[in-house]
């Protein structure tokens, strides 16, 4: 059974909007191309934002940190997080504020006070919960194309941490559930699965390798199979520009001591989607403690951390309890890591 080891993300109302409106129709996905998945073309931006084309050229003008990218074809390319920070900028001056004062914050204060201005949820709007079910009654009775149509359309046209946290990670925590419960073969469960691993690697080797920023280990601990929330948090790391070297499921901690002391990372972020019985889990946190915190600082995230809390804070390993508690902690990361240049 897979499960889901981390929280949910908010998801953006402007693109629960555009979600409702367009992609409930399987017949617009199959007429719609394949854009990138991490950058985004102006009049995307436009639609995201509720800004207009020719605010956001205005804006690239007069305000040097607000140029984006241009691809080989001297178009604009935007990513998901200069789409954040135009609506946020979008949604501040609607409150009143005034654009030459808003400049004055800068890029980094910007994605900060955007990521702290969504509304936090702790699962998925009716929109999102609409899609999910009708893409759980494709799978029972299964129907591979239907299933990949609607959720490839949907991965298509959505930036994709959206999609992510909106579509992807409730959805495989959802099919852990129908096979837990047994009403959902674990043929099946493992197809979708496969699927979601798909679309998150694609996402990832679309993004630059990073030569510089905070370094980060991303595992699962020995007897874990269950790998897709590492790799969601590998993710968000390099998107953020940090050196990642995601190791995947079950890792022996003496291997990842290992590879810690040679890398020496700023930080290892270990996933957790189920709690361990107790006499294993006082073992494993005592290991952690004694090999890998000496080599790398730790952190741990998932249901399965939330349950062992008590015994992580024992040893003084921080307990991650949301990805708005791991945005904050890359955000200082990241400061550090340019502070030393």
């Amino acid at each position: 059974m897979s499960k889901v080891c981390l929280m949910y993300k908010p998801i953006c109302p402007m693109c629960q909007e555009f979600f409702v409106k367009k992609l409930t129709n399987i017949e617009h996905w199959n007429r719609i191309g394949s854009p990138n998945m991490n950058t985004h073309r102006i009049h995307r931006v436009a639609k995201l934002t509720g800004l207009s084309r020719d605010v956001i050229r205005v804006w690239e003008r007069r305000f040097e940190i607000l140029k984006p990218t241009r691809g080989a074809n001297r178009y604009r390319n935007y990513s998901e997080e200069e789409v954040a920070v135009r609506r946020f900028l979008k949604e501040q001056l609607d409150s009143g504020g005034w654009m030459g004062e808003l400049s004055k914050l800068g890029r980094e204060e910007w994605l900060t006070r955007a990521r702290a201005s969504v509304p936090q949820v702790s699962f998925v709007d009716n929109a999102f919960s609409r899609f999910l079910q009708e893409l759980l009654s494709s799978l029972n009775p299964f129907n591979r194309v239907i299933f990949e149509k609607r959720l490839n359309g949907a991965v298509a046209v959505i930036p994709f941490e959206e999609a992510l946290h909106g579509i992807l990670l409730p959805l495989q925590e959802q099919v852990g559930q129908l096979w837990h419960d047994g009403h959902l073969d674990v043929a099946i469960e493992h197809y979708v699965t496969r699927q979601i691993q798909q679309k998150i690697f694609s996402a990832m080797n679309q993004l630059p390798v990073a030569e510089f920023g905070a370094k980060v280990v991303v595992a699962c601990p020995p007897g874990e199979e269950h790998d897709i929330a590492a790799f969601a948090v590998a993710y968000r790391c390099r998107v953020r520009g940090c050196r990642v070297h995601c190791l995947g499921a079950n890792v022996p901690l003496g291997s990842l001591a290992k590879l810690c002391e040679e890398v020496e990372p700023d930080l290892t972020i270990m996933s957790f989607p189920v709690a361990f019985s107790e006499a294993n889990a006082a073992e494993l946190v005592q290991t952690l403690a004694d090999e890998v915190c000496p080599a790398s600082d730790l952190a741990v995230g998932g249901h399965g951390a939330l349950a062992m809390r008590d015994l992580f804070m024992k040893y003084n390993i921080t307990v991650l309890e949301s990805f708005t508690d791991l945005d904050h902690r890359l955000d200082r990361l990241m400061r550090r890591a340019v502070s030393r240049g």
